[in-house]
């Protein structure tokens, strides 16, 4: 019974920014791994950032210096700093929880996360 609800999407100008939020309730070791994923119509889904409780780390080459992943003080809440927004990120983004991934080369693929939340739209205007 894990429940993920992400919010904080809108429209933006190429260059702007955006601070996506995720409140996930549910045992605390289904939510070990935490992350950000994105999905364009015609794209296949991709992982975006993701963060461990240790606080590690990983992210897309895509997002690099952009993007921050990080966790509240409040334990299971995520959030994601977007910075030098470009047309290309626009996407659904979706909070993604797993309470383990076979190997860390593994971390920000989307199939080894079981639960997700609804999506918040990010849309970049150039």
């Amino acid at each position: 019974q894990v429940q993920l609800v992400e919010s904080g999407g809108g429209s933006v100008q190429a260059g702007g920014s955006l601070r996506l939020s995720c409140a996930a309730s549910g045992p605390p070791y289904s939510t070990y791994f935490m992350g950000w994923f994105r999905h364009t119509p015609g794209k296949e889904r991709e992982g975006v950032a993701v963060i461990d409780n240790d606080g590690s780390s990983k992210y897309a080459d895509s997002v690099k210096g952009r993007f921050t992943v990080s966790k509240g003080n409040v334990k299971n809440t995520l959030y994601l700093q977007m910075n030098s927004l470009k047309p290309e990120d626009t996407a659904m983004y979706y909070c993604a929880a797993a309470d383990g991934v076979p190997t860390m080369a593994w971390v920000l693929r989307p199939y080894v996360y079981k639960y997700w939340g609804q999506g918040t739209q990010v849309t970049v205007s150039s």
